[in-house]
């Protein structure tokens, strides 16, 4: 027998007991565990004869005084107004417990009085099978053909989607990976998606394209390279934003850009400022003056091009349009990474020389201006039919509430973005979350926590469980559903709550 089949087993619905083992019904796993395991998820266990969350339910102490530090509870006090410096505690859904089988309140319904007002937060762990991740990568690099298939271990995990000014985009998950495939695609998903959003690294490769390792709030490593920064602008931007740094110091600059390739004798920003021309050519499609298309494929080499040589995009200089033996050329990418430095012989050929002191100066500003790489993970949901019954017997009426702005939505006690529409899609910086905020069920499908904050006469209104609710005293002291201990965490510090600008709005204030 496996170590894995010694610690659960799974059934057909039943008696909660079976011998020794007590079935956990968590999840639609719903596996039996013996006395001192736990189960499929490692969420849930057996001891002492009862079904344990194996995590404590995290409460966040905000207090910016401390510099962020944990405040005991016992220290009290009266709110002094700073909306983000409270010392009161917000329970969270970390290690709270789940609504799942979706019939029953959420595990914590908790009041709590802020400015007068009578708030209530709703609390649970959602299980999440409409879900993944958006990966932002801060690079010039070319990671992969848009659409192109993302795969973690072999699996297919996700795909490229659009890029962004300085960034390439992933989109990884969803319930097509998670089980629309083969139980090894939805295996590899769940892992994937459970790393990133725990902060992890994970090392994604790309069809056609590169390997890259992502960690939330690091830097990534492309191929093996960690990268430093992204760039500062397209080529054109570059040439805008620097025009006037290069005047009189060089007679041509080229920044060399996957996307915009840019020119500042035939760029309007050279115009205004009375650039001459050069008679120089670049090999690519022109679109407006000084802006060129296509003067390479994408690439790891200068500006995200495959460029090694950036004399390979330029054609013959024409004497008719100003080019003359001396003429100084400058070719920099848009992060000023690659640098180098030109002269036109008799035959108005390009010939590299010692870079110049004077153009050291324009280069270094070009890096200044690059913000650091960086990886950022957005966990995205869809809060579904367990997750807004555990909160009201009428779920529409909590989607109509949040898309009213009467009712807050908080994701471990991060804000969260709600998308427009129909539904409750939310999308969360996993950053801004404490540590291990995100578990998982074998089904499979992530585990997220969840929290919604309105009015107390807001939730009665909505149909909620007015019977449910507990003060925080109350759950400080006597756990939840599942016998919980604390855990109590400093909040980050970008964090605020509770909502008070939304309550102010409300007040009129």
């Amino acid at each position: 027998m496996s170590e894995l089949s010694e610690r659960f087993e799974t059934h057909e619905p039943g008696a909660r007991q079976a011998g020794e083992k007590l079935r956990c019904d968590a999840c639609p796993v719903m596996c039996y565990i013996a006395e001192g395991r736990t189960g499929a998820c490692d969420r849930y266990g057996n001891f002492d004869g009862r079904i344990v969350r194996c995590d404590p339910v995290t409460i966040l102490e905000h207090r910016a005084e401390t510099g962020g530090e944990v405040v005991p509870f016992a220290s009290g006090g009266a709110w002094d107004g700073n909306p983000v410096g409270t010392a009161r505690p917000f329970v969270t859904g970390i290690g709270a417990g789940t609504t799942y089988p979706d019939y029953k309140p959420a595990p914590f319904i908790v009041s709590q009085e802020v400015e007068g007002v009578d708030l209530v937060t709703v609390v649970t762990e959602g299980i999440f099978s409409y879900c993944g991740v958006k990966v932002k990568i801060d690079t010039d690099r070319h990671l992969g053909h848009e659409a192109a298939t993302v795969r973690a271990n072999g699996e297919a995990v996700g795909h490229v989607t659009t890029a962004e000014y300085g960034s390439q985009m992933l989109s990884l998950g969803g319930v097509a990976h998670l089980t629309g495939g083969s139980k090894s695609e939805g295996r590899v998903t769940c892992d994937t998606l459970l790393a990133l959003c725990n902060r992890q690294p994970v090392e994604l490769t790309i069809d056609d394209g590169a390997t890259v390792v992502v960690e939330a709030g690091k830097a990534p490593v492309i191929d093996g390279k960690l990268e430093q920064r992204m760039r500062v602008g397209c080529g054109s931007a570059t040439i805008g934003m620097f025009a006037t740094q290069w005047k009189d110091l060089v007679d041509e600059v080229v920044v060399v850009d996957d996307h915009i390739t840019g020119v500042v004798s035939e760029h309007q920003a050279g115009k205004v400022i009375g650039w001459p021309d050069t008679g120089i050519k670049i090999l690519g499609r022109r679109s407006t003056p000084g802006r060129y298309f296509k003067v390479s494929e994408p690439g790891l080499g200068w500006g995200g091009t495959m460029v090694s040589d950036p004399l390979e995009i330029l054609g013959e200089f024409n004497p008719k349009k100003g080019a003359r033996p001396g003429l100084s050329l400058l070719m920099v990418s848009t992060t000023g990474e690659q640098f180098a430095y030109y002269e036109l012989n008799d035959a108005l050929k390009p010939v590299e020389k010692p870079f110049p002191e004077r153009l050291r100066k324009s280069v270094d500003l070009i890096e200044d201006n690059c913000e650091p790489a960086l990886c950022t993970v957005l966990f995205m949901g869809g809060a579904g039919g367990s997750l807004r019954a555990g909160v009201t017997e009428n779920p529409v009426n909590l989607t109509r509430s949040v898309h009213r702005l009467q009712t807050y939505v908080t994701c471990g006690g991060a804000p969260v973005y709600v998308w427009p529409g129909g539904g409750i899609t939310v999308m969360v910086d996993v950053t801004r979350l404490p540590g291990n905020a995100f578990g998982y069920v074998p089904t499979p499908a992530l585990v997220a926590p969840i929290e919604f904050t309105l009015r107390r006469e807001h939730y009665e209104a909505l149909g909620g469980y007015a019977g449910n609710v507990r003060s925080i005293e109350d759950v400080r002291k006597k756990g939840g559903e599942y016998f919980n201990e604390r855990a109590d965490k400093a909040a980050p510090a970008a964090n605020s709550w509770p909502p008070l600008a939304q309550l102010r709005r409300e007040q009129g204030k």
